[in-house]
């Protein structure tokens, strides 16, 4: 019997792309897994924010790019915080949705991408997230209609789920969003033009 073995490039492309967007090096990661650990929604990902490192390193593009992680990540930075190489892997997740609208990758689970969409609007639209507006506006859209509905009544007599959105007095939302389409609208014509 002859053993495969498998043999890992040392630099790719795709790797070098997110270290150039994000400023990391990715090499420097070496899996102690203690950005999973502290993750506050690994439960819900299918690659753990260790395992999008090590995919990364390894040039893994399709995996990385089909999973859901990138977009379940909250950019909350406990994995950043906690890491001992000191690597912001937050920017690594936001390097790789990045790259995503860059290529127009399509995405694995159309369900995330459309609660990610949904979520920005939400923020675009008051300021801040209302999660009333975000749940309605997902289940309509998705087709889900009844999703979680029962946990509704609950949480609005509890206060929990606000039923009138807060909208915020300033306008630093509203420059955040408009510098961000800036940064897009460029990339998009840099793009156009390579085309």
């Amino acid at each position: 019997m002859t053993l495969k073995t498998i043999t890992p490039e040392p630099r790719t492309a795709f790797r070098d792309r997110i270290e150039e967007i994000s400023g990391e090096n990715v090499a420097r990661c070496y899996q102690c897994g203690k950005c999973s650990a502290g993750c506050p929604v690994s439960f819900a990902m299918d690659l753990a924010p260790r395992r999008i490192m090590r995919a990364v390193q390894l040039g893994l593009k399709d995996e990385v790019l089909s999973s859901t992680t990138i977009w379940l990540c909250v950019q909350c930075n406990v994995c950043s915080a906690r890491c001992p190489r000191e690597i912001e892997v937050a920017r690594v997740m936001e390097a790789c949705r990045l790259v995503f609208h860059q290529e127009k990758y399509k995405a694995g689970d159309r369900d995330t991408m459309l609660f990610h969409k949904l979520l920005l609007d939400s923020v675009r639209r008051w300021g801040r997230l209302h999660e009333l507006d975000l749940a309605a506006s997902y289940n309509l859209t998705s087709g889900h209609l009844t999703a979680n509905l029962e946990l509704v009544p609950g949480l609005i007599a509890r206060g929990k789920l606000a039923i009138f959105p807060h909208r915020e007095a300033g306008s630093e939302v509203k420059r955040v969003m408009a510098r961000v389409e800036a940064v897009q609208k460029k990339e998009k014509s840099k793009a156009g033009g390579n085309a």
